[in-house]
Formats: structure tokens, C-alpha cells, sequence
């Protein structure tokens, strides 16, 4: 891992609470002044420590009720017949998530519905017929406890 100082640290814990604040602002907060600080963030985007800034849309609000974690278990596991899988997940803006796991199953998703019917038709339509599945396991969530894109930084100020 690159080495950041306690300057790039403020930076990345301020935009992590608030993408939105203007130069003037974080280098206020971080104790900069407004170039060095700007330079700052330009180069932590440049060095990929910063990937992009986005809205977070309450997903209750816009009318995605369900959330679904949905094992997937497949035929077989060759470079081939995984990057279709993942190319075809990847086009899919249902899943908001996908991540290879251990133990069973080959990947685990999070996908998002209006209500239970439109995940059983999206299942049906789209989960299924991916390609190289030999199985789904689905589980609902019930009510969230915590949702956060934070990542915890504690450890880079060692």
C-alpha cells in the first residue's frame, strides 16, 4: 500500500462523510490551505484512492423494497464459463453487489426489487438463465441494521 500522511488522511475521512464539500471547505476542515489541499485530492484521485463520487439514493424511496442475497452455485469453474457469468452480471443494474465467496457457492449477490414479485420475476427471467448456473439461494433482508460505503480508516493513522 502507498504511504498517506495525516493531511491525505483528513482529506479521504471528510470526503468519505461529505463528497459534496467544496475545496474552500475541506481545506478548512483538514487545516490546509486551498491549493495544497485541492493538489491533495487531485492526487489521491490520480493514485486510485478516491474512485469517484456518487449520490447515495434511499433505495426505499425510489421504490426498491426488497433487498436479496442470492448465492450462486455453478456448473463448473473455468476461466471461460466464470467471465461469461461475470459479463452477464455486470449488465445487470438489478445487482447492485457481487462478490466471489468462500465455502458454498461460487458468488454471492445483492440485488434489489420493488417487492417480492418483482424479484420472483427477475429470478425467474434473468438469475436463472444466467449463464453456467446450477443453483440459486436466496435470502431476504428483513430491516436493515447498517448500510455504509464508509470504509474504516483507523488503521492508516498507525
Amino acid at each position: 500500500m502507498e504511504s498517506i500522511d495525516k493531511f491525505d488522511l483528513a482529506i479521504l475521512q471528510e470526503l468519505q462523510a461529505d463528497g459534496r464539500l467544496t475545496n474552500a471547505e475541506l481545506a478548512q476542515r483538514v487545516g490546509l490551505s486551498a491549493a495544497p489541499c485541492w493538489r491533495r485530492v487531485r492526487a489521491l484521485e490520480e493514485s486510485g484512492f478516491i474512485k469517484g463520487y456518487h449520490a447515495e439514493i434511499d433505495r426505499y424511496k425510489i421504490g426498491l423494497g426488497v433487498l436479496a442475497f442470492v448465492r450462486v452455485d455453478t456448473e463448473r469453474v473455468t476461466n471461460e464459463a466464470t467471465r461469461k457469468l461475470e459479463d452477464a452480471i455486470r449488465k445487470m443494474p438489478e445487482v447492485v453487489a457481487c462478490h466471489y465467496i468462500s465455502g458454498t457457492g461460487t458468488f454471492e449477490l445483492q440485488v434489489v426489487a420493488q417487492d417480492l414479485n418483482g424479484f420472483s420475476t427477475f429470478a425467474r427471467q434473468h438469475l436463472m438463465n444466467l449463464p453456467n448456473v446450477k443453483d440459486l439461494h436466496t435470502s431476504f433482508s428483513l430491516g436493515e441494521v447498517k448500510a455504509s460505503s464508509a470504509l474504516p480508516l483507523g488503521h492508516l493513522a498507525a
